[in-house]
């Protein structure tokens, strides 16, 4: 089976699925079946939406790894200042959490 054309809601030919599905509408998809010669047309639909809990942050003892990209030579004496330290085998810096929340 393969998809041959992939439509937003916004786009031609999706009108009446908008106006079945409303805003839960999130794709509409042409598939063709080359052995039996059919074309399908679906539809991706959102069937739940749950408001999920605010992120919860480590503790602020708890060693963590940053990465900070190659040639960030601010970033890294930063990191250093912050009392992290530099692990060259994974190319990370671990530090203390309490250190780097909120910045």
């Amino acid at each position: 089976m393969i998809t041959r054309l992939k439509l937003k809601p916004s786009q031609k030919e999706t009108k009446a699925l908008v106006e079945k599905y409303g805003d839960d509408l999130v794709c509409v998809r042409y598939r063709y079946d080359e052995t039996s010669r059919v074309r399908l047309k679906t539809v991706e639909i959102i069937v739940e939406k749950k408001q999920l809990p605010p992120p919860q942050g480590a503790p602020d003892n708890e060693i963590v790894p940053v990465q900070i990209a190659f040639g960030a030579k601010e970033l890294g004496k930063m990191a250093r200042s912050a009392g992290g330290n530099w692990d060259a085998d994974v190319k990370l810096w671990y530090i203390q959490y309490g250190n780097i929340k909120g910045t």
